[in-house]
């Protein structure tokens, strides 16, 4: 089942048909899809995929290249070869594809080459020297890690103008998410929204979904059920992608449930120093698409430093709210039972997963509001710290153009009363908005607006979930 990166398959069949030789680089986050797509864009072409093992205690580069090794048998019919190093290994790989089409997938690359330091250059000097000199040969590097991708790759000296083409793979827009739906168009809005508040856009995860069952038994069988996927797959991630590091790394991620907080924020809550180790931290679960940084923007100036880190990824929060506190009763299958919209703190959390859904989904929603991109200054939560002179606010999402500011509320919940006008009527009073630019409040929903909310006619744009699900 594939649903979706349209723009992605386009950008990868142009990739596949220029003349020359071409390096590309496909990141993102676990279960994202990266390795889906590739094989999917690759079809018709003569394809051979290489994967790194993921981490374990005492693998070594010598496991690697035996893998890597008995892949290369299997694909191109040869005995298994005994590697000493990855030149070696490299090096009969450039030999066996040195005419004709080839796509050669690396798939996995930090836990490939990650335990030997010189692995890049290696890499790097096999792509100059004997890859590349075949006009028909694709290299395609991906992998988990992107902050390694980052660091030996992307921003590697030795790769600069080597990279055609970087793929930075996201979850799927809403719009593409509702496909798994497709066949069942009598499912609601709100069931749709209720499972993509835990879920977002992840593609692994949206194909456990069963459309005959209702929001409550999906989720119930994915996260409360002894050996459901959601149940054991928040410390699978960040062992494999963080290895010894890993518990630093999930209190980081903990220290975002309940609201964004600055790196100082972070560090007190934390009871630590400043640091650049916490810094580099926050830069790699940034990079793996877990964290947000959003930056405040006041008129034309982004003001760095004013900043706070969001938890953009759905299931990490819902793990460590819900599934985690209560890990052992779901193991010993006495957690069935349960009734979600009675877990506590539920309609805060799930207000917080759905403020994800919609900022996650900004380009369907500047497209519903007709606002040219060019015209666009920013586009991110917005917060003013408070001061003897100015009281503090916190906008969930505010878009600026030259000459406009679209104040938005977003809002889950049953019914929206008009109490959400008047949070906004005080939010507004506390902003500091040029007098030359107009002020527009939009309000996003899920749930039922009641009469009166309509009846006012405060808001220049009410933007219903079901509209982001629709609109590509």
């Amino acid at each position: 089942m594939f649903f979706g990166r349209e723009h992605e398959l386009e950008q990868l069949e142009t990739f596949f048909k220029r003349p020359t030789a071409g390096l590309a680089v496909c990141s993102g986050r676990r279960r994202i899809g990266k390795s889906t797509l590739i094989e999917h864009a690759a079809k018709g072409y003569p394809f051979y995929e290489f994967y790194g093992l993921s981490p374990r205690e005492g693998i070594t580069t010598q496991d690697q290249l035996d893998h890597f090794s008995r892949l290369l048998s299997k694909h191109f019919s040869i005995p298994f070869v005994h590697f000493s190093n990855w030149q070696e290994a490299l090096d009969l790989l450039a030999s066996l594809t040195r005419q004709g089409h080839h796509v050669i997938f690396l798939d996995e690359i930090s836990w490939m080459g990650g335990k030997d330091k010189d692995f890049p250059g290696k890499l790097k000097g096999v792509w100059d020297t004997q890859f590349k000199k075949n006009p028909e040969l694709k290299l395609i590097l991906c992998g988990s890690v992107s902050s390694w991708i980052q660091e030996n790759i992307l921003q590697s000296k030795g790769f600069v103008g080597r990279v055609s083409l970087t793929i930075d793979l996201e979850e799927l827009p809403l719009y593409q998410a509702n496909q798994f739906w497709s066949k069942n168009l009598y499912v609601s809005a709100y069931e749709k929204c209720k499972i993509l508040c835990v879920i977002g856009g992840v593609p692994r995860y949206l194909e456990e979904i069963d459309p005959k069952l209702d929001a409550e038994k999906n989720i119930k069988q994915l996260a409360f059920t002894s050996g459901g996927l959601l149940v054991n797959e928040f410390d699978k991630i960040f062992s494999d992608l963080f290895g010894k590091q890993a518990t630093d790394y999930q209190e980081i991620v903990r220290a975002l449930i309940h609201q964004s907080r600055s790196t100082e924020e972070i560090a007190q809550f934390l009871n630590i120093d400043i640091s650049g180790h916490l810094s580099h931290k926050l830069t790699v679960l940034k990079d793996c698409g877990f964290v947000a940084r959003d930056y405040v923007w006041h008129a034309k100036r982004r003001l760095d430093k004013l900043s706070k880190y969001r938890l953009r990824d759905n299931y990490l929060r819902f793990y460590l709210k819900y599934i985690e506190p209560k890990k052992d009763l779901v193991e010993k299958k006495l957690y069935t039972e349960i009734d979600l919209e009675n877990l506590p703190d539920w309609s805060s959390i799930i207000g917080l997963q759905f403020e994800n859904l919609v900022l996650n989904n900004l380009r369907q929603l500047i497209k519903i509001l007709d606002i040219s991109p060019e015209s666009l200054l920013s586009a991110s939560p917005y917060f003013q710290n408070a001061t003897k002179t100015n009281p503090g606010c916190q906008v969930d999402l505010m878009l600026q153009t030259k000459y406009t500011t679209y104040l938005c509320e977003v809002k889950c919940c049953h019914v929206i009363e008009t109490e959400v006008i008047h949070e906004i009527i005080e939010k507004i009073e506390r902003l500091k908005i040029p007098k030359t630019v107009s002020l527009r409040p939009v309000l996003i929903y899920q749930g039922e607006l009641s009469k009166s909310v309509i009846k006012e006619n405060f808001f220049s744009k009410l933007i219903s979930f079901e509209d982001l699900l629709a609109i590509p």
